[in-house]
């Protein structure tokens, strides 16, 4: 199915965003990541990750070495932007997007208001985004199909994902999964800047930075 989202195009129009209300904080913080994220437009994702979100995940004892735990932090800023990205392209809001690691998760977006029938995308959309990070996506159904049978917890999006798809696809997990694929692909590009800012950041992305930042503002 396309991926072509109209609650998207109108989110990130540019009469709709310049509207968006930004507190100084945020355009201030706008603005350090724009130069940030042009100063080290030539590095890959784990030489930009922010030493603070390495050492959250080293010094708890969770990975051998900072290595490991910058290769973690890259993907779950791959997750998380995915969901902002995802949760942009069908309109609905959050207050933040983080990858603070915590006692229970690796990452979040904070303050999410699920509504509407295809929320089941921004559930979805962390895998998604970790598989379109290297191009892993599964292509043959049957294969996905396989998978799908043992996705589980991942945060709570599978079963999220499970409880919110029927308004469109019914009992069709590979079918809503599949248009998941088609809304999120074609933003690959605005999925890994996303993930970039979410790096070289040190504290969670509000809404408003996050849609200026994914729409290349």
């Amino acid at each position: 199915m396309s991926g072509n989202c109209p609650e998207y195009e109108l989110a990130l129009s540019g009469d709709r965003l310049d509207a968006l209300p930004m507190k100084p904080a945020e355009k201030r913080a706008l603005a350090g990541i724009q130069a940030e994220l042009s100063r080290v437009i030539r590095y890959d994702d784990e030489s930009i990750v922010n030493d603070k979100w390495a050492r959250q995940r080293y010094d708890c004892g969770c990975f051998p070495g900072l290595t490991p735990a910058r290769k973690a932090t890259v993907r779950t800023a791959w997750h998380e932007a995915g969901h902002a990205v995802a949760a942009l392209a069908v309109g609905v809001p959050f207050s933040s997007a983080s990858i603070h690691h915590g006692h229970a998760s690796e990452g979040r977006i904070n303050g999410i208001k699920a509504a509407g029938d295809l929320v089941f995308v921004v559930d979805a959309a962390g895998q998604i985004a970790e598989q379109l990070m290297n191009w892993t996506t599964l292509e043959r159904d049957d294969e996905l199909r396989a998978w799908l049978l043992i996705w589980k917890g991942d945060g709570g999006d599978a079963r999220r994902f499970r409880r919110t798809l029927g308004a469109r696809f019914g009992a069709d997990e590979c079918g809503a999964w599949r248009y998941s694929e088609g809304v999120l692909t074609p933003r690959r590009l605005e999925i890994r800047q996303v993930a970039r800012a979410l790096l070289v950041h040190p504290r969670p992305l509000p809404y408003a930075v996050v849609a200026a930042i994914a729409a290349g503002r």
